[in-house]
């Protein structure tokens, strides 16, 4: 799984060729680096003839392992994004030749139950998703910091000459805003099997500061931003962005393997397409494919519900996932629907990118300086659903739903609000 800071990875960013035409979002997160006129990541202007490079190669070490985690991250958080249920609104099945009703609520929102649409039965509809990212990994997008040591450029003790030991700092206050607008279909092939298709439309957003400083080991530092007439020990930096375009496209199928009149088990499968642009942040650049067993049961009006599985992805730095939902739906009326989920996903193995160790200064005595303060955790996340679906008297369903992260991981939203319409035929 990647891992690692947005700072850490912007400032890898900063090692890529600058493209032709209007830059993507991934290079845009550039800017946030470049404090001097040379182009290059933690160029210092002043002295810039010999002192003036001196940090890109502690801005760009991470690039080889590193580069393009934070575009990945975002990707794979929006292709992460929940679809509405395959088998929402009411399902049948044919007895004596009839449509007969297997359910009674209109089902969960974001879960699977184990019962499906029914022969020749279609689901169709959209909704939308908004949504701020506003924490990694816990720690709020506006107080990651990022420390870079200087080269070592004199004798081989890293710390001589005196200025070997000045740091250049960097925190960032970075916003990144997704609003994705997704239309799904479902078919019932059989009484047993559905398959679907969810074709998500992104527009994500993101505009951030910087903010650098030099500092300085001892008084007679030759390191500064600024101009040779006017130097300082510190400068800021700024970018923004915006993309649309189509998302990761999802192909699911269902199977419905026992069915009563109280309950049935399902299995159900969730293929996401890399057909999002990751450099844009619309998609996750890689397949990923989820496998899960359902089992619902049906008590009066309460229907409770299970999916637990795995979540597999295709691209090497990338962490599969243990995926489980428990929740139910409840029917409050002819035309209201409660639906009450607890989403997990707990990542499997450890890290497949690690944060980069402390840097070691040992003259005239050793200081470690730590890269970075993001936490070094495994991207566990929780997340509680609630929400609600009215049916009109015409059929027409209404969903609204709140997500709420329980327990942070890898990039997250303090809340995701999504609206949306589906409709069975």
């Amino acid at each position: 799984m990647r891992r690692l800071p947005t700072l850490a990875v912007l400032a890898s960013f900063a090692a890529l060729p600058a493209a032709h035409g209007q830059a993507t979002l991934k290079e845009q997160v550039n800017n946030l680096f470049r404090f001097g006129e040379c182009g290059e990541a933690l160029c210092l202007s002043v002295n810039a003839s010999v002192h003036g490079l001196h940090y890109a190669p502690s801005a760009t070490q991470a690039s080889g392992a590193l580069i393009g985690f934070f575009a990945d991250a975002i990707g794979t958080a929006v292709s992460n994004l929940p679809i509405s249920s395959s088998s929402g609104g009411v399902t049948f099945a044919f007895q004596g030749g009839r449509p007969v009703k297997t359910s009674t609520s209109s089902g969960p929102i974001f879960a699977e139950r184990g019962l499906t649409l029914g022969r020749g039965q279609l689901l169709a509809g959209a909704n939308v998703t908004s949504l701020q990212f506003a924490t990694f990994r816990g720690l709020p997008l506006d107080q990651i910091n990022f420390n870079f040591t200087h080269q070592n450029v004199g004798d081989p003790i890293f710390g001589d000459p005196e200025f070997e030991n000045d740091v250049i700092s960097v925190r960032s206050d970075l916003a990144l805003n997704v609003f994705v607008t997704t239309a799904f279909m479902t078919y019932g092939i059989t009484d047993r099997l559905d398959i679907g298709v969810a074709l998500p439309i992104v527009r994500s957003s993101l505009s951030g500061t910087s903010f650098g400083t030099v500092q300085p080991f001892g008084s007679n530092s030759p390191h500064f931003f600024g101009t040779e007439s006017n130097p300082s020990l510190s400068a800021t930096g700024a970018t923004s962005g915006s993309s649309i375009g189509l998302g990761d496209v999802a192909v699911r199928v269902k199977a419905n393997v026992s069915q009563t009149e109280t309950g049935g088990i399902a299995l159900f499968g969730d293929v996401r397409l890399p057909t999002g642009d990751a450099d844009n942040f619309r998609g996750a650049g890689s397949l990923s494919a989820r496998l899960l067993g359902v089992a619902s049961a049906r008590y009066g009006t309460f229907s409770p519900h299970i999916n637990t599985g795995l979540l597999l992805r295709t691209d090497s730095l990338q962490n599969n996932a243990a995926v489980a939902i428990v929740g139910f739906d409840q029917l409050i009326n002819d035309s209201f629907t409660l639906a009450i989920d607890l989403l997990s996903e707990y990542q499997i193995g450890d890290n497949k990118v690690v944060l980069p160790p402390a840097v070691a200064i040992t003259a005239p005595f050793r200081r470690d300086i730590n890269p970075t303060n993001i936490p070094g955790t495994k991207d566990h996340v929780v997340s509680g659903s609630v929400g609600v679906k009215y049916t009109s008297r015409a059929g027409l369903t209404s969903v609204f739903n709140t997500l709420i992260p329980i327990k942070v991981g890898a990039l997250q939203p303090r809340i995701a609000f999504t609206a949306g319409v589906e409709y069975s035929f």
